[in-house]
C-alpha cells in the first residue's frame, strides 16, 4: 500500500524538519512524505531540499508563488496520481496533526474510501484553541451538514487520507476552491460520487510555532462555496 502525505508549506521553517523527522520515526512501509511549498522567503524549502538528500522518501514540489492550500493539494494529488501512490494524506506541517495518527488513518482507509481524522466525531476534541476559533469551526461543519447533507462531523477537517481512486474519480481541474471550503468541496464530491466517508477521532493541537493561515476571505469563500456545490449538485453540475 504505497502512500503519501502531502504537506503544503509557506513559511513553516520552524516546524519542517521537525514534522518530517517525525513522520520517518514511525518507519511506516512504502510511506512517502511530499512538501509542496509556495516559494515560502523564509527558506522553508531549503531544508526540505536537504531533507530530500538524506532520505529517498522525502520529496519536494516549488511553486513560484504562494497560491493557496487547495491548489497546493491539488499539484500534490496529481504527483501522486502520477507516481502510483495508492493511499494519499493531507497534513499540517505545523503539529496540529499528530504523526502518530498516521497508522490509525492508513489503516481505516482498508475499509472507507475516504478518512477523516475528525476533531468532532466523538466530542469535541481541540486543544488551546480560543473559543471563537472553535466555535467558528463546529460552526462551519454544522452549517455545511444542514446545507448540504453531508454526513460528516467535521466537514473542514484537515487531516484525510484518500484513496487513489477517490482522487482519479474527482475533475481535479474543477475544484474551486481553497482553505475551509477546499475541505468541504472534496467531501462533498467524494459523498456525492458514491464514496463511503469514515471518521477516526484525533486531538487537534493548535500549531506549536509560526503564523496560522486563517483569514476572513478563508472564512466567507467557505460560507458561500456550500451552496454552490448543493446547487451544482440539484441541477447535475458537479463534477
Amino acid at each position: 500500500m504505497k502512500s503519501l502525505v502531502i504537506i503544503p508549506t509557506f513559511n513553516e521553517r520552524e516546524n519542517i524538519t521537525n514534522i518530517l523527522n517525525a513522520i520517518l520515526a514511525l518507519k511506516i512501509a512504502d510511506l512517502h512524505i511530499l512538501v509542496v511549498d509556495d516559494n515560502s522567503p523564509d527558506g522553508t524549502a531549503d531544508l526540505v531540499e536537504a531533507m530530500t538528500r538524506l532520505h529517498s522518501q522525502v520529496h519536494l514540489l516549488q511553486r513560484d508563488e504562494k497560491l493557496g492550500l487547495g491548489t497546493a493539494y491539488v499539484a500534490g494529488f496529481r504527483y501522486a496520481l502520477q507516481h502510483g501512490y495508492e493511499r494519499i494524506i493531507e497534513m499540517d506541517a505545523d503539529f496540529s496533526h499528530d504523526p502518530n495518527d498516521l497508522p490509525k488513518l492508513l489503516d481505516a482507509s482498508r475499509k472507507f474510501d475516504v478518512v477523516i481524522g475528525s476533531r468532532y466525531c466523538k466530542g469535541v476534541n481541540v486543544v488551546n484553541w480560543p473559543l471563537r476559533r472553535l466555535l467558528l469551526s463546529m460552526g462551519a461543519s454544522f452549517y455545511t451538514r444542514v446545507v448540504t447533507g453531508l454526513p460528516v462531523h467535521d466537514c473542514t477537517a484537515g487531516f484525510v487520507c484518500y484513496r487513489r481512486e477517490v482522487l482519479e474519480a474527482i475533475n481535479l481541474d474543477r475544484v474551486q476552491s481553497d482553505g475551509y471550503s477546499f475541505q468541504i468541496e472534496m467531501k462533498f464530491k467524494a459523498w456525492k460520487k458514491g464514496f463511503k466517508i469514515g471518521e477516526v477521532p484525533i486531538v487537534f493541537i493548535d500549531r506549536r510555532m509560526g503564523q496560522s493561515k486563517m483569514s476572513k476571505r478563508i472564512v466567507h469563500e467557505a460560507y458561500w462555496m456550500v451552496w454552490k456545490l448543493k446547487f451544482q449538485s440539484l441541477f447535475g453540475r458537479l463534477k
